[in-house]
C-alpha cells in the first residue's frame, strides 16, 4: 500500500489521463523494453526516439477554434445551409463541384488559412522537429496550421490536401495559389483554367471525393514506417480510408500513443491490439501539456504556452 501510495503522490500530474494494460507477455518485452507509458514519455525526454512518426486529425484543428466536420451540431457537416446543398456531403465531391462549383469557393473563402493560429498542439509537433527526432506529420487537416506553426514543408504531408497550391480539377494544370487566394477572397469565382481549350475549373488542392490523395502520402509511407520508432497519433477518429489505415504501419514492437478525448480502434481499455499501445485520454491541450511535463520538458511548454501554471 505504502507503495502505491509514493507512486501515486509522484506521478499525480498525469494518473488521471494514464492508461495502460496490466499484462505485458508481449514477446519484445525484456528489461530495456517500456512497459508503461511513464516510462514511453521519459524515454521521449531523453531523446532516445529518433524517428518519430505523428498522425493527426481534425483535434487539433478544433483546439485552434476550427470546427470538425461530424460533431453533431457544432460540426462543420451539421452547418452549411447557407450553401443550399442536396446534402452535406456534396461541398466535397469531385462531380458536384463540376456542376456547381460556387459552393466550394464560398467555403474555402470562410475557412481560408488566416483567421486561426496554431495551438499547443501544433508547436509540440514543431519542438518535435527542433529536436531533431520527427520523422514526419501525416495530418488529415487541409487547414495548413502544422505549417504555419513552422514545421518544414518535406517534414509534413497533407493527406487531404491543403490551400499551400491550386490546380485545375480537370486538366491538372498547376496554377499560382496566391492569385487563386485574391480571387477566392474577392469573390471572382469560378476561376476557369487558362490552358487553352481547357475550360475547367481551378480550385486549391483539397482532395474531393473522387480524387487520389497526393502522391507522396502513398511514396514516403514505406521508408518512413519502417523506420518510426515511435508513432503518435493525436485528435483523430482513425475512421476516414486510407488515413486511418495508417495505424498499422509501424513494425509490431513500435510503441503506439494515443492522444485523444475519445478511444478509437484499434486502442481499447479491455483488449488492445498491440501490447505496447498507450492512451492519453483527454482534452488535446491538456494531454499535451501533461504529457511534456513528464518528457521533463517543462521549460518548452512555459516557453510554447506561456503557462506558468
Amino acid at each position: 500500500m505504502i507503495r502505491i501510495l509514493k507512486y501515486l503522490k509522484h506521478n499525480l500530474y498525469i494518473r488521471d489521463l494514464v492508461y495502460t494494460n496490466q499484462q505485458f507477455n508481449n514477446k519484445h518485452t525484456h528489461d530495456n523494453v517500456p512497459t508503461t507509458l511513464l516510462q514511453i514519455l521519459k524515454r521521449l525526454g531523453e531523446l532516445r526516439y529518433k524517428k518519430i512518426v505523428c498522425l493527426v486529425g481534425a483535434g487539433l484543428s478544433t483546439a485552434s477554434g476550427i470546427p470538425d466536420f461530424r460533431t453533431p451540431g457544432s460540426g462543420i457537416y451539421d452547418n452549411l445551409q447557407k450553401y443550399n446543398l442536396p446534402y452535406p456531403e456534396a461541398i466535397f465531391e469531385l462531380n458536384y463541384f463540376l456542376q456547381n462549383p460556387t459552393p466550394f469557393y464560398q467555403f474555402c473563402k470562410d475557412i481560408y488559412p488566416g483567421k486561426h493560429m496554431p495551438c499547443l498542439a501544433h508547436k509540440f509537433l514543431k519542438l518535435l522537429e527542433d529536436k531533431n527526432i520527427l520523422l514526419r506529420v501525416y495530418t488529415q487537416n487541409i487547414d495548413g496550421l502544422e505549417l504555419l506553426a513552422g514545421l518544414s514543408p518535406e517534414r509534413v504531408i497533407e493527406a487531404h490536401g491543403g490551400f499551400s497550391s491550386a490546380s485545375c480539377s480537370y486538366c491538372g494544370q498547376a496554377h499560382d495559389i496566391e492569385i487563386v487566394k485574391g480571387k477566392i477572397l474577392s469573390d471572382q469565382f469560378p476561376i476557369v483554367c487558362e490552358q487553352k481549350l481547357c475550360q475547367g475549373y481551378v480550385k486549391p488542392d483539397i482532395v474531393m471525393f473522387g480524387e487520389n490523395l497526393p502522391s507522396r502520402f502513398f511514396t514516403l509511407q514505406p521508408e518512413d514506417f519502417s523506420e518510426c520508432d515511435l508513432l503518435l497519433v493525436a485528435g483523430t477518429s482513425l475512421i476516414v480510408q486510407p488515413f486511418g489505415g495508417l495505424v498499422h504501419s509501424p513494425a509490431e514492437h513500435v510503441p503506439r500513443v494515443l492522444i485523444n478525448r475519445d478511444l478509437v480502434y484499434p486502442f481499447s481499455y479491455m483488449k488492445r491490439d498491440r501490447d505496447n499501445d498507450y492512451i492519453l485520454k483527454a482534452d488535446i491541450i491538456e494531454s499535451i501539456r501533461r504529457l511534456m511535463l513528464a518528457a521533463d520538458w517543462r521549460q518548452e511548454l512555459l516557453e510554447l504556452s506561456n503557462d506558468k501554471s
